[in-house]
């Protein structure tokens, strides 16, 4: 659910990454942060317990342009990456208007993304929300690697509806940028239509 700030003239959204643990999505939203322009984003706060942390900031892409005289803000968060952490992974998604799931490449973590997108697509369903309706894209991390799988295999097994998809490596900040601003694009794309 997109927030509509009146007195600034913006409307704000929120993009959730969600993934397995350690598949990059971390990487990724550091990398957006280091490369945008001071003056466009707020600060990067994360939520750190013992065990789990969150990350986020809001950021104005100018070249994203206006929404009937509104600018749009996109706040990007990410998610605990173990589905120990569920609770926390529910209360992240409220009020999501975007989701990146980020895949990590390597074959040994095939089972570990397979169970975090059914978890995703729980946890909206929950939230009110159906994966095949709202605006969201899959980034296949960790492409650098060595032991990784296909793309072909990773889009049969992770991607059967055919929703956009990226190689990336979130370290170097390959593919980064051309997730998010996919994400981005659908987003207007559904509010554009009044949902």
């Amino acid at each position: 659910m997109s927030f509509i700030n009146y007195a600034s003239r913006e409307i704000n959204c929120k993009i959730v990454y969600y993934g397995p643990g350690l598949c990059g999505k971390t990487t990724n939203l550091q990398f957006v942060y280091k490369k945008t322009a001071p003056e466009a984003k707020g600060k990067m706060i994360s939520l750190a317990t013992e065990t789990e942390r969150t990350l986020f900031f809001d950021f104005l892409p100018l070249a994203l342009g206006e929404i009937k005289g509104f600018k749009t803000r996109f706040h990007l968060y990410t998610v605990p990456g173990q589905v120990f952490y569920d609770a926390s992974r529910k209360l992240i998604l409220k009020g999501v208007d975007g989701v990146v799931f980020v895949a990590d490449s390597q074959e040994e973590r095939m089972d570990a993304n397979a169970e975090s997108l059914d978890n995703l697509g729980i946890n909206l369903q929950e939230q009110g929300y159906d994966l095949n309706k709202i605006p969201y894209v899959i980034q296949y991390n960790k492409r650098d690697l060595a032991s990784i799988v296909s793309l072909d295999e990773l889009r049969r097994e992770l991607n059967p509806t055919g929703v956009p998809d990226f190689e990336a490596c979130a370290t170097t900040g390959e593919g980064v940028f051309e997730t998010l601003k996919a994400i981005a694009k659908l987003i207007l794309i559904d509010m554009k239509k009044g949902k």
